[in-house]
């Protein structure tokens, strides 16, 4: 019996972060419902026993269930029936088995009928799932949609829906259009209040939504007449029990085929505020997707882990001019480069998840209380923190998925072009991850900020301050971090917004490079496992830093006149 729990100790591993004693406080509220419930523990040891116990069970359907039915349910696919969704049945039977083993609503309220797991244990649930099937990951992952309403939606609502979520009910997140993207400021589809029916009713397209047909969809509407911009939207609750939308069609995609990517028609279909109006893109769609995004970095390193697995597992079997093709030096430092990298996305993974945990839970202490000055200031440190490191983390770890997705295909070599191997699913699952939920290059937007303002240089030399026992590997992220200094100096004191723009996604991974490298050493530093890993890294860093600061030291302001790739094409004659 396979179990994707018991079977990685790098999870293991990151259940014991020191921080994890002050997370698990935060989030019983000081063990406060140890008396109301039996399942409730009473005590930090308590509560790591109980959160080991529930990830060994979902470790043991992930790998017992849901990655057997990966490839039918890859070859299957969904399909619409009666303007309606129908699951491949593989996934009928991952939804069942994760039901009847009680892991819906992990992270829910206990008077939501939820376990009232700390966030960490839900991402690292995700990413179990995606190393089964990354596509039904989607699926189950959109449970943080509940979470979206447990925090801004009034009580009467999370009453309403959150139990129904604990007890199976899928979500659905209803933001995209034919004519609005990535730029959701475009959303036109319409909201307006019905005196009659005393209910608001929503009328209009939606495209490209990840299991678009699920119970309950939390749906991006335009409310105010007349508006054009974020000011109009408003965020809304749709019931799929009313039957009122439409699923036009399921997108033929490259991956991810389990998932339904639906295009849907509303059509006066009732719905219920969240919140309050104008406020649908500013504040609630803002908090979706930071939570979807560390969704895809928990895909991103579930993908990242499978793709590693099969090709440590096809290197050690294959037999090539008389020995295993993992005896060649080349195919070896391949498959330790993907490790280390696997390892870094993971440690970036949950050192984000960590600080979207802590202020999360502060956040909702505050609703129940004051907090203190101490608890204020943490709660603005963390949100800073994880405004950083969540964009961060979705452009790291979804660009190495991919890389290790093609790196493992490489070690296949032709077979792994064919489809006698899951690699080859894992490929074409693995291209979206830089994609959706904001592309590699909206996430160096939403990051480069935090770069001219400091953030990542202070958590840098935080980092920095902290005994490490591979004391030249802290020399050489020190010399590195001088150089990070001196690149973005040069950068920002040309004082002209597009330099900064063109050269931002060198800034940003220089900066990305050096967390992850001290992430990486401070593993190091306490088990021996990941000692090559960091050591690797950090040679990474070099040559990549390198070459980022090369580029920007000889760079001027006339490199902006000199891109223009579309004159080219234009002057060539017909």
């Amino acid at each position: 019996m396979a179990n994707f729990f018991l079977d990685n100790k790098d999870l293991q591993y990151h259940m014991n972060h020191p921080l994890m004693k002050r997370i698990v406080e935060l989030k019983e509220k000081g063990y406060a419902d140890k008396d109301l419930y039996d399942y409730a523990p009473t005590d930090f040891e308590d509560a790591q026993d109980s959160y080991r116990r529930v990830m060994e069970i979902i470790g043991e359907v992930c790998g017992d269930v849901i990655a057997p039915n990966a490839e039918g349910v890859d070859h299957e696919g969904p399909k619409v029936v009666d303007d309606h969704v129908v699951y491949a049945p593989g996934t009928a039977r991952n939804i069942e088995a994760l039901n009847k083993a009680g892991l819906f609503g992990l992270t829910l309220p206990r008077k939501y009928e939820g376990l009232n797991f700390p966030l960490i244990y839900f991402v690292m649930a995700n990413e179990m799932v995606a190393r089964a099937d990354a596509g039904f990951e989607n699926i189950w992952g959109l449970q943080d949609c509940a979470e979206t309403l447990n925090e801004f939606a009034s009580e009467e609502i999370k009453a309403k829906y959150l139990p129904r979520v604990s007890r199976g009910e899928t979500c659905a997140m209803d933001l995209t259009e034919p004519d609005a993207g990535s730029d959701l400021q475009a959303v036109m589809l319409k909201a307006h209040w019905d005196e009659a029916k005393g209910t608001w009713l929503l009328n209009g397209v939606k495209r490209f939504i990840t299991n678009g047909d699920g119970h309950i969809s939390l749906v991006l509407a335009r409310s105010e007449e007349g508006t054009a911009d974020a000011r109009g939207l408003s965020m809304f609750v749709y019931d799929r029990n009313h039957m009122a939308v439409k699923v036009r069609r399921i997108e033929n995609k490259l991956g991810i085929k389990g998932s339904p990517t639906c295009e849907l028609v509303f059509t006066n279909a009732p719905a219920e505020l969240v919140g309050d109006r104008k406020m649908g893109l500013i504040k609630y769609v803002m908090s979706l997707m930071n939570a979807a995004r560390l969704g895809i970095g928990a895909q991103s390193t579930g993908l990242s882990e499978a793709a590693y697995r099969e090709a440590l597992k096809y290197a050690r079997e294959r037999q090539q001019f008389g020995k295993a093709i993992i005896e060649f030096p080349a195919i070896r430092e391949l498959l330790a480069n993907m490790k280390a990298k696997l390892q870094g996305s993971r440690a970036m993974l949950y050192e984000t998840t960590r600080f979207v945990e802590i202020y999360k839970d502060l956040t909702h202490i505050s609703h129940d209380r004051k907090l203190t000055p101490e608890e204020r200031a943490e709660m603005k440190a963390y949100t800073r923190l994880a405004d950083a490191f969540t964009p961060m983390l979705k452009l790291m770890s979804s660009e190495y998925c991919n890389s290790l997705a093609y790196d493992a295909i490489q070690i296949f070599g032709g077979s792994g072009y064919m489809k006698d191997y899951p690699i080859e699913r894992i490929y074409r699952d693995a291209r979206i991850t830089n994609i959706y939920e904001g592309t590699s290059q909206l996430q160096v937007v939403a990051a480069i900020r935090h770069v001219t303002t400091g953030t990542y240089l202070a958590q840098i030399k935080e980092y920095e301050a902290q005994t490490y026992e591979q004391k030249h590997l802290h020399e050489k992220l020190v010399a590195l971090r001088e150089e990070y200094e001196q690149s973005v100096q040069k950068v920002v004191s040309a004082e002209n917004n597009e330099f900064i723009d063109f050269h931002a996604r060198r800034m940003v991974e220089m900066a990305a490079h050096i967390i992850i490298s001290y992430l990486l050493m401070r593993q190091a530093g306490e088990v021996e496992d990941y000692r090559n890993s960091a050591e690797l890294y950090v040679k990474y860093a070099e040559a990549q830093n390198s070459a980022a600061a090369r580029y920007i030291e000889s760079s001027t302001l006339a490199d902006l006149e000199s891109r223009h790739p579309d004159e080219y094409a234009e002057s060539r004659p017909l």
